[in-house]
Order: structure tokens, then C-alpha cells, then sequence
């Protein structure tokens, strides 16, 4: 049996939801799967931006992903061959581990009919990578926050008023993920975590408002971006010519590389130009990507036996 998905590419933490908000961006992973049951083992061709990829077979998240999933069935995985095309940047942000990733699950559950719910593919998909921000937009698309329970993962869509744009400006160098992670500290002054409480409950509200005076908030985070900030050539100027140009503030998407932006729909063009501007200044040539309208999550678009939706069973 055969199976191929497609997944959306994500932005994390837009300010100060930090590892529990992201949101799907229109740019895609798409990856079949064909089974040998003669054969041993996960095999991969990779193209598009996937060409830039370099890990061990044991650390490759496609093979963790599909692993993984057919783990929580106790379904043998035999052997696998997965063909992946993806337009996602690597290493800047924008969700391209969390793709790879609820790809390899999806298309285990696809191939094998495992029956998964999307609860239990965003279970198994963190687990993987250490926090849902991402891996939540992946599967469910849109905006999306994620809350760790006494139960479980809880993840509830987040509504975006239709009058602000979400802008993401990407330069063509990456950020060590890992490295960022570990620049931050371990314990931080009680006065700041409330302020990252408030801010957070300020980012929820001004998506679903265009409130810019909470959009101003919450996207001056306390709780990565100071951190990480300095570790991203020409972030402050970048930062600095969106607002003058009219956005309500600019952040890192994820880690960075990327920087996103949010501002009113009527000055999105203007902050474009702006972001792309301060990073040519820089000597950087950066890429834009425009938000105008929700994307959807991760689909199963063939079946060689049946086409089916992801698992329909909501969280």
C-alpha cells in the first residue's frame, strides 16, 4: 500500500506564546510512502529544500515520525520507502522538523490504516519534538494553541480577525535551533513571568480583536526573544523599519532565522517592502512570505486503495 500527505509549513510563538501558539503558513511538505514488506528499514529521496538536510537515519524525522506512530499501534514498521518534496525553509523557523515529522506519523497511519485520532497524532508528534507549537498547525492548520494537561495535549483553534496580516520576512541564512534553545536561561524573576502571562493572554485576545494596543504587547516578549535576538544579523533594524512602516511589532517566527511580523491589512504591503528593505541594508536578500488567509492542516491526498481526510476525531 501506498499513501502520500501533505503539510503545511508553521510559525511558533508569534511573540509571546512561546512553545504553546503557532500558526499553518502557505508553504508545503509533500511526501508519499510506499511499502516493502521485503525490504528493511526507511528509505528517503528528498527534493526541494530538503536537498539541504544531513542526518543519521536514526535521528531523520520522517523515520521518527513513521517509527513512531506504528509504535502505538505495535504495528511493524518492515520496510519503507518515502519520496518528500518541501518549499518549507529549513532551519528558520517556519516549522519544517514539525512537518517532516507529522508527515512520517500521517503517512504510517495512512499506509497501515492504524486509525490514529489527530489528539493522538499531536501526542506522538511532540513527544518527537519537545513542544506542540508547531507540530499543532501542522496537523489542525490555522491558528492554533496548545496546553499541556493533567490529561493530555488540549489543543483549540485560535480565531485571527480578518483585518490584520501576518508577514514573514526570511533571510537565506538559518538559525541552530538547538543553539537558541540552550542561549536561554533556566529560571527567570517572578515580575517577569507575570508579564509574559499578561502578554500571552494579550496576544490571544489582540489575534481575535486586530486590538493594536495588544498586539504591541504581545509581541515584546520576555521570555526567548531577548535571548535570541542578538544571534540573528540585522534583527533590530528589521524589527524597528516594520513598526515605522505600520505594524503593530515584529518578532521572531520560532527561533529565527525568519522575523514576522503582524500589522493592519490596509499597511501589510508597506511593512513588506520595509522588512525586505532594513535586511537589504544589511546586505541580506530576504524572501517575503504573506499571510492574507487561513491555511488548512495536513491532509492525506492519495490512497492507492481509498482517499481519506486526516483522522476526523477531534481532540
Amino acid at each position: 500500500m501506498s499513501a502520500r500527505v501533505r503539510v503545511p509549513a508553521s510559525s511558533s510563538n508569534l511573540g509571546s506564546g512561546f512553545d504553546c501558539i503557532g500558526i499553518a503558513i502557505d508553504r508545503w511538505l509533500v511526501a508519499s510512502a510506499t511499502l516493502d514488506r521485503a525490504a528493511n528499514g526507511v528509505s528517503i529521496r528528498r527534493r526541494g529544500t530538503l536537498h539541504a538536510v544531513r542526518v543519521r537515519g536514526d535521528q531523520d524525522l520522517f523515520t521518527r515520525g513513521f517509527r513512531a506512530a506504528c509504535a502505538a499501534r505495535g504495528v511493524p514498521p518492515g520496510g519503507v520507502s518515502i519520496d518528500a518534496a518541501s518549499d518549507i525553509p529549513i532551519g528558520c523557523g517556519l516549522g519544517s522538523s514539525a512537518a517532516a515529522i507529522v508527515a512520517g506519523v500521517l503517512l504510517a497511519d495512512a499506509a497501515f490504516e492504524l486509525g490514529l485520532s489527530r489528539a493522538q497524532i499531536l501526542e506522538i508528534g511532540t513527544t518527537i519534538e519537545g513542544h506542540p507549537d508547531n507540530i499543532a498547525p501542522a496537523i489542525y492548520g490555522g491558528a492554533v494553541l496548545s496546553v499541556h494537561t493533567p490529561s493530555g495535549l488540549v489543543a483549540s483553534p485560535l480565531q485571527v480577525a480578518p483585518g490584520i496580516e501576518l508577514l514573514i520576512a526570511v533571510p537565506p541564512f538559518p538559525n541552530d535551533t538547538k543553539a537558541a534553545r540552550a542561549a536561554l536561561p533556566q529560571t527567570l524573576p517572578h515580575s517577569d513571568a507575570a508579564i509574559a502571562a499578561s502578554r500571552a493572554a494579550a496576544l490571544v485576545q489582540g489575534l481575535a480583536s486586530g486590538d493594536a494596543a495588544l498586539l504591541g504587547a504581545a509581541l515584546e516578549d520576555v521570555l526567548h526573544v531577548p535571548f535570541r535576538r542578538a544571534r540573528i544579523r540585522g534583527y533590530d533594524a528589521v524589527v524597528s523599519a516594520a513598526k515605522q512602516a505600520g505594524a503593530y511589532g515584529a518578532t521572531l517566527s520560532g527561533a529565527g532565522s525568519a522575523i514576522l511580523a503582524i500589522a493592519p491589512r490596509e499597511r501589510a504591503a508597506a511593512v513588506g517592502s520595509a522588512l525586505l528593505g532594513a535586511w537589504q541594508l544589511e546586505g541580506v536578500t530576504a524572501e517575503l512570505i504573506r499571510c492574507t488567509r487561513p491555511v488548512s492542516g495536513a491532509t492525506v491526498t492519495e490512497l492507492s486503495q481509498s482517499s481519506r481526510p486526516v483522522a476526523t476525531e477531534q481532540s
